[in-house]
């Protein structure tokens, strides 16, 4: 077999000789200056007046979505069961997934239409455990913030805000880990 194309190998000269190359300017010179270290601000994570929420979600494990937020939302994909809407309990709860989760809120899509500022009840699978005990559930009464259609017909982008937020567990958590 015979190559088709040839290959020719360039090579680089300098433009100069190296005799007309510059020199290096002599004596001392500057020392650039070391990267600063932003200070460090502490800010209390739970103030007593505000209803119990998330303390912070480790977004550093998960993506976060590029936004400029008080509290990044990590894009997840936790199951969601939509428990009641108005007060009024489903006779089947909904099974949904999140499609981004913050400390303070919940965005999913949703085949009803719910009003905004309508009541609803949640519950989110944290942890999931199928072959043994160590489920965590987040149950929380939240309201829906915002309502925007979906790229599927019939469905709806639901934004809803936590208004309280409660872990639940299916194992047993030793009694010292227990407040008195």
């Amino acid at each position: 077999m015979s190559a088709a194309k040839c290959v020719t190998p360039l090579e680089s000269w300098p433009a100069k000789p190296a005799a007309e190359r510059r020199q290096p300017p002599l004596g001392p010179q500057p020392v650039p200056d070391a990267p600063r270290v932003p200070e460090l601000r502490m800010a209390p994570l739970l103030v007593p007046a505000q209803p119990r929420r998330f303390v912070r979600v480790p977004t550093h494990a998960v993506g976060v979505l590029p936004e400029h937020r008080e509290y990044p939302r990590a894009t997840l994909n936790l199951p969601l069961r939509l428990r009641s809407t108005g007060g009024v309990p489903e006779e089947f709860p909904v099974t949904l997934v999140t499609r981004n989760i913050s400390s303070t809120g919940v965005y999913f899509l949703c085949p009803r239409q719910l009003a905004v500022g309508a009541s609803i009840e949640l519950e989110i699978v944290l942890v999931s455990r199928p072959l043994g005990l160590g489920n965590v559930v987040v149950a929380t009464m939240a309201h829906v913030c915002r309502r925007e259609p979906a790229a599927m017909p019939g469905w709806f982008g639901i934004a809803a805000a936590f208004d309280d937020v409660q872990f639940d567990r299916d194992d047993r958590i030793p009694s010292r880990y227990l407040k008195p």
